[in-house]
């Protein structure tokens, strides 16, 4: 078994253990928070199967530990804060019906799986084959990374403290970050993902891991980030003004 089928069972058993609970629980929006535990476990789990020592594949390691516990440990507060299951998840017990029992393992939980796996390509190759000493292109990487995560993990708090504030109930954050972009966050994440490619691109294979960016950056931008989370404020007055005057992404002064 190589290095990749390995991490695929990794995934595929935690998901389904994972499953079995959020069934238990009835509460499937549990995934959320172990979505960067997932990538910690895949990244680990590679890294300690294939073995090495190389300063390319400690690096990734450390950014990805760094990254997906903070992640895990971020929305397993707002969880606390919050009653029940998340909107979305919800909605999907709605809709699906008699079929929610095996839409939600396939369309959920193994999804995840899948899209984890996928993300974590530029991980599993420097963990296959790290290549030659760290340079200037990883420096990059990392500093890229730092920006991302900088933007993620300061937006996540003021979203967090925003929302906290009982007077806010109802409102639009529009303060720190967010008065710069409508998600701070998905920004973040996806520019960080760059920074793990870029040093990723040390590995002889390393320009396959683009795709890691790539997806991530289309998952937020057009599929499960963006879209669906603003389409629980259309119609809202607040939200359609700060709309129009605030980047949806990209950081920018909000327009006049």
């Amino acid at each position: 078994m190589n290095l990749f089928i390995f991490t695929m069972m990794i995934l595929l058993v935690f998901m389904t253990l994972l499953f079995a609970v959020a069934l238990w629980v009835k509460d499937n929006s549990i995934v959320d928070v172990a979505y960067g535990v997932a990538f910690v476990l895949v990244s680990w789990g590679g890294f300690l199967y294939q073995g090495g020592t190389h300063p390319r594949q400690l690096l990734l390691l450390v950014l990805i530990t760094f990254w997906g516990l903070r992640l895990a440990g971020h929305i397993f507060l707002r969880k606390l804060g919050e009653s029940g299951e998340d909107f979305r998840y919800r909605q999907w017990r709605e809709q699906w019906g008699k079929t929610f029992v095996w839409r939600s393992f396939l369309q959920i939980f193994m999804l995840q799986g899948t899209v984890v796996w996928l993300v974590s390509l530029p991980v599993l190759l420097v963990i296959n084959q790290p290549g030659g000493a760290l340079g200037i292109v990883d420096l990059l990487g990392v500093f890229i990374w730092l920006l991302g995560f900088s933007f993620e993990a300061i937006g996540d708090w003021q979203l967090l403290h925003f929302k906290r504030d009982t007077g806010n109930r109802g409102k639009v954050i529009q303060s720190g970050l967010w008065r710069y972009t409508r998600h701070p966050n998905y920004f973040g994440e996806a520019t960080l993902w760059w920074g793990v490619f870029l040093i990723a691109f040390g590995s002889p294979l390393g320009w396959i891991a683009i795709f890691s960016p790539l997806l991530i950056n289309f998952l937020l931008l057009k599929v499960s980030g963006i879209p669906m989370l603003e389409a629980k404020y259309q119609g809202n007055p607040e939200f359609e003004a700060y709309k129009n005057r605030t980047n949806a992404f990209f950081p920018w002064f909000p327009k006049k």
